[in-house]
C-alpha cells in the first residue's frame, strides 16, 4: 500500500507536465528536499514543477526554480525526458541544463499551496559525495546510479522510471 502524503494529495489521480532542472555550481548539484512524500523519509529531487497552461516550458522551469531556490537562471539546452508512474503518482518531467545567473539561495514555496501545505523543506547544492548518502527510495531516480555528476548530461533522452 502507498502511504501518500496530505501535502502531495493534490497531484495524485492525473498526468503532470513537469519542468525540471540540471544546474551545477562549483561541482555540486542544485537539488530539495521534500517532504516525505510516497512511502519514503523524504524526497531530494533537482528544482522544478508542473507547467501551467499558455505558459513556455523554459518561463516555467525559471518560475519554478526561482519560487524553489531563489535563484535566477538560463535554461541553457535540453537533456532527457523521464516518465514517472507510481501510484497514484505520475508524471513526464522535461529536464533541462541549467545556469545561475543571480539571486539568493534559499528555501522557497509553492505559491499554490497554502503555508501549512508546503512540501520543500531544503535546498542545497550537494556534492556527489553527499547525493550517494543519501538512501535511494528518498532521492529522484536521476540521482540512483551517478558515478559522476556529468553522468546527468548525457543520460538517454528517454528514462523510464516506473
Amino acid at each position: 500500500m502507498n502511504t501518500l502524503n496530505p501535502n502531495a494529495a493534490a497531484y495524485a489521480g492525473k498526468v503532470r507536465l513537469r519542468v525540471c532542472g540540471i544546474c551545477l555550481q562549483d561541482d555540486k548539484l542544485l537539488l530539495v528536499r521534500h517532504q516525505p512524500t510516497l512511502n519514503n523519509e523524504a524526497f531530494w529531487a533537482p528544482p522544478g514543477g508542473g507547467l501551467q497552461y499558455g505558459e513556455t516550458v523554459e518561463a516555467c522551469l525559471m518560475r519554478e526554480v526561482l519560487e524553489e531556490t531563489g535563484l535566477q537562471t538560463r535554461v541553457k539546452r535540453f537533456l532527457f525526458v523521464n516518465e514517472f508512474l507510481q501510484e497514484p503518482l505520475q508524471a513526464v518531467e522535461l529536464f533541462f541544463e541549467l545556469e545561475p545567473t543571480g539571486g539568493e539561495l534559499v528555501r522557497g514555496t509553492d505559491p499554490e499551496a497554502s503555508p501549512e501545505q508546503q512540501l520543500i523543506e531544503e535546498v542545497a547544492f550537494l556534492s556527489l559525495d553527499e547525493i550517494r548518502q543519501i538512501p535511494l527510495a528518498d532521492k529522484h531516480r536521476v540521482l540512483h546510479y551517478l558515478f559522476s555528476l556529468d553522468d546527468l548530461f548525457g543520460m538517454p533522452h528517454r528514462f523510464v522510471q516506473a
